[in-house]
This record gives structure tokens, C-alpha cells and sequence, in this order.
């Protein structure tokens, strides 16, 4: 892993700057989630209504607890999850308000990417992650199906994997109730 690519990504979250990144499901435009004004910024590039909630990501499921309220049967999804599991937990804390959605909820995905979870660690912050379109247009599945409009408004374009074709897709999307109820999303 590049270092650099690292710090370079790193230095630009920490200034509330936005960032076009690759995950371990789309590529994403992200920034600090527990900055408002970055995080609002993420909106008007999307041009997203400010009522529609976005992802966040942690590097590891001990970083859970920092920002909701987590159900027991949420630590063995987590950890015997195949594939990118996103999983809208109840009693958001501790990130940017815009992100929590009506019902005081936020979603969570603990990231398998290397690259994602290194930033992470890195800021000991978790990051906005949100598919790289705007709002209402179809996901890209790879790098080149990204808008110029998107790449001309971020401040940072990691330049990691953005040869790769190989079709991606969002991840799985679940909401945990406290009392361990489970709702499929998507």
C-alpha cells in the first residue's frame, strides 16, 4: 500500500476536504463523519436531500459502539458476513447530525478495504461513504462511469484502482431493531 496515497487522502479529510475513493464494494465520495461541514459539502455534491441518511464506515467492529447503540446479534453478522454488510443501528452518536437519519439511526459498514480501513485508523475518525453519482442517477460501477461533474467537485482523487473493470456493487443493507429484530433493506 502507498503510504503517500495515504497521507495525501488522510491530509485532506483532516482539512474537511472530500475525497473519490475506492471500497470494497463502489467507489465512494467521503470525508469525516463527525465533520458537519464536510459532511454537508458530500450532500451538495450529490446533490442529495439533506433527509436521506449516508453510509459511514469503521475499519474494525470495535469501533461500533462509538456511534450507536449495538445489539449482540450485530458482532456475529458483522463477523460472518461474506460479502460488504451495511447495518443501520439505532441511537446514533458521536458523527456529523446530518447523518443521522429521522429515527436517530445511523448505517454503519465495517470495511474490508485495506486502503479505507487504513485512513480510518489513521484519523481514528469513521468516514462518510457514499456511492460516487448523484443523487437519483444510477451507482458507477467502476472509475470510468464516474462523472467529470463528481471528479471536478472533490478535493482529492485517490489514485488506487482506477483501472480496474470488474463490476462492483453496493452493499447488502440491514436495520437492526434493540430489541434484535432484523429488517432487509436492500
Amino acid at each position: 500500500m502507498d503510504h503517500q496515497i495515504i497521507k495525501s487522502a488522510s491530509n485532506q479529510i483532516k482539512k474537511g476536504g472530500t475525497i473519490l475513493y475506492p471500497t470494497d464494494t463502489i467507489w465512494g465520495i467521503g470525508c469525516d463523519a463527525t465533520n458537519e461541514v464536510a459532511v454537508k459539502r458530500v450532500f451538495e455534491i450529490k446533490r442529495r436531500p439533506s433527509a436521506k441518511a449516508m453510509v459511514i464506515m469503521v475499519a474494525d467492529a470495535s469501533q461500533l459502539e462509538f456511534y450507536a447503540d449495538v445489539p449482540d446479534v450485530a458482532r456475529d453478522l458483522v463477523e460472518y458476513a461474506e460479502n460488504p454488510l451495511t447495518i443501520i443501528y439505532p441511537n446514533a452518536k458521536g458523527i456529523a447530525r446530518s447523518l443521522i437519519a429521522e429515527d436517530g439511526s445511523i448505517a454503519i459498514r465495517v470495511v474490508k478495504d485495506e486502503f479505507c480501513q487504513m485512513v480510518i485508523n489513521g484519523l481514528r475518525k469513521p468516514l462518510v461513504s457514499t456511492s460516487a453519482n448523484i443523487s437519483g442517477e444510477p451507482a458507477p460501477a467502476f472509475f470510468d462511469e464516474i462523472s467529470e461533474e463528481i471528479k471536478s467537485q472533490v478535493d482529492y482523487i485517490v489514485p488506487l484502482r482506477q483501472s480496474e473493470r470488474a463490476k462492483s456493487a453496493p452493499s447488502r443493507i440491514i436495520k437492526l431493531g434493540l430489541n434484535g429484530a432484523i429488517e432487509i433493506i436492500r
